[in-house]
């Protein structure tokens, strides 16, 4: 296991590769930071821009914006009470408090000392579980391959915030629309009406760069938020940085979140914000003063920050694993490394064993550099902040349309880009999820292969798919996953309250 991860660290070391990490990482607190991106949006719209290049610099750059933001939203959280992420909304509760004692610099400096701890602690974890949870994938067969598909699905769908019907609902048309073009079996075409440009299905990247990039800024322009001054806050990095005394205070939290968040972030569909909540609940629960919580309580943001900085290396394991993704970055994720012309999954450590690792390896540079970058750099990101209420839209709607037509130099692929806006309008406007429909549009075509494969197999007879223990595990798991979204709000007040 260690000879690879050396072999990684080898590669990572390319001076080319060192400046995508940083760029990934600078990327994502700069998203986390500023309002209406997040990091399903900016991967979507950095994707097309990565097309054709190595899957390695491609894969170190998005995966640096994946777990770079969720530390970009800290600092809005602390200093303005705005969580720039879902998984920064508990920090909220003792960050801003802290801001308003003139604690603002210790909150973040303990923030990102906690993000880097957690992050190696989650980092550290994900090097010994992946391999071993990939060798035993090895051994699914079709039948297996299509029970694993069922569960990506029902997960993604029923653990999608807000109603389970409409997260069905988006997955159905995701579904629908992955049948588009040429049947790999009769060779028929299907729901092409005509269209020769539909013969080769629905692109991925004007798909997913309408859903995730276009949407978001056409929402938010519909929807102006107040303008946020923070032209008057001044922070030098002594103010940043925590006394011993502070660190002595949070180690026990910034460790505990670390766990916490890993385990939590395995799960699809729990992640970041959810171990967030946790963290703070369980901090508050063996406090000696929980009275404090919600008034300034260090531990109130080392906690949380660190939970939610784990998992997100916690959510790279059944990524690349099995293929599964737990959330709408995760689910844009698989879709950049199956474009890239690499299946995440059980193979994955095999067949393209030096992307994996060195994927891997350049996380613990990362952390390294996301830790220099968030106590230097913070008084950079506040001015940016101020910058880019009025900038960011133009720019990011420049990038979607020049990416999207360099792929292919299609017109084609512009309009396609822009139904998939309207379409992810429409979604945001009626809450419906977005991430349903983007992971069935990218496994759709596998998950039929599978079913179809498994059939054959069996000559018709659909018993293959209860004959399995692995798949009666994976079947029963992916029940229970419909039911847990009646309890979860129950879970949730009951952390809050306490």
């Amino acid at each position: 296991m260690f000879t690879p991860l050396i072999d990684g660290f080898v590669r990572i070391m390319d001076p080319w590769l060192l400046m995508m990490c940083f760029f990934g990482t600078f990327a994502g607190t700069l998203v986390g930071v500023l309002p209406g991106l997040g990091p399903s949006a900016a991967i979507a719209v950095l994707l097309p821009l990565t097309y054709g290049a190595d899957p390695l610099v491609a894969l170190v750059a998005m995966a640096g914006v994946y777990y770079g933001a969720m530390y970009g939203g800290t600092i809005t959280s602390v200093l303005l009470n705005l969580p720039g992420e879902g998984a920064s909304v508990v920090t909220t509760y003792d960050g801003h408090p802290l801001a308003k004692q003139g604690k603002g610099g210790v909150a973040l400096g303990l923030a990102a000392i906690g993000s880097f701890l957690a992050g190696t602690i989650g980092l550290v974890l994900l090097t010994i579980v992946a391999v071993p949870l990939a060798g035993f994938a090895l051994a699914f067969g079709p039948a297996q391959y299509f029970a694993i598909m069922v569960l990506a699905f029902v997960m993604v769908s029923s653990l999608a915030r807000g109603d389970m019907v409409k997260s069905f609902l988006s997955l159905f048309l995701g579904l629908v629309l992955a049948t588009v073009g040429q049947d790999v079996v009769s060779g028929q075409a299907r729901l092409t009406w005509g269209t020769l440009e539909l013969i080769d299905g629905i692109g991925f990247i004007p798909a997913v760069v309408g859903l995730f990039g276009l949407s978001e800024i056409l929402y938010d322009i519909t929807h102006p938020a107040d303008e946020v001054k923070l032209s008057s806050v001044r922070l030098r990095i002594k103010d940043i940085l925590p006394s011993l005394a502070d660190l002595r205070e949070s180690w026990g939290a910034m460790v505990r979140g670390g766990f916490i968040g890993f385990f939590l972030g395995i799960l699809p569909g729990a992640g970041a914000t959810i171990a967030s909540f946790v963290s703070y609940g369980i901090e508050k629960q063996i406090s000696k003063t929980p009275e404090r919580f919600g008034k300034g309580a260090l531990q109130g943001v080392a906690g949380p920050e660190s939970a939610n900085n784990s998992a997100s290396s916690g959510a790279f394991v059944p990524l690349l694993a099995l293929g599964i993704p737990g959330s709408a970055t995760t689910s844009v994720l698989i879709g950049a490394f199956i474009v890239l012309g690499i299946q995440p999954g059980p193979r994955l450590f095999t067949d393209h064993a030096d992307v994996a690792w060195g994927l891997i390896a350049s996380m613990y540079v990362g952390n390294i550099m996301l830790i220099v970058q968030n106590i230097l750099l913070v008084p950079f990101f506040i001015w940016l902040f101020v910058v880019s209420q009025r900038t960011l839209p133009v720019i990011v709607t420049s990038l979607c349309v020049i990416g999207v037509y360099s792929v292919g130099n299609s017109m084609w692929d512009i309009w396609l880009m822009l139904i998939f806006t309207v379409l992810g309008y429409g979604f945001k406007a009626a809450k419906i999820p977005a991430a349903p429909l983007v992971i069935a549009l990218v496994l759709g075509s596998d998950t039929e292969n599978a079913l179809r494969q498994s059939l054959v197999i069996s000559m018709g007879s659909p018993t293959v798919f209860f004959q399995s223990p692995i798949c009666l595990v994976l079947f029963a798991i992916a029940g229970l996953s419909l039911l847990y979204p009646l309890i979860r709000p129950r879970m949730k007040a009951v952390v809050e309250t306490e």
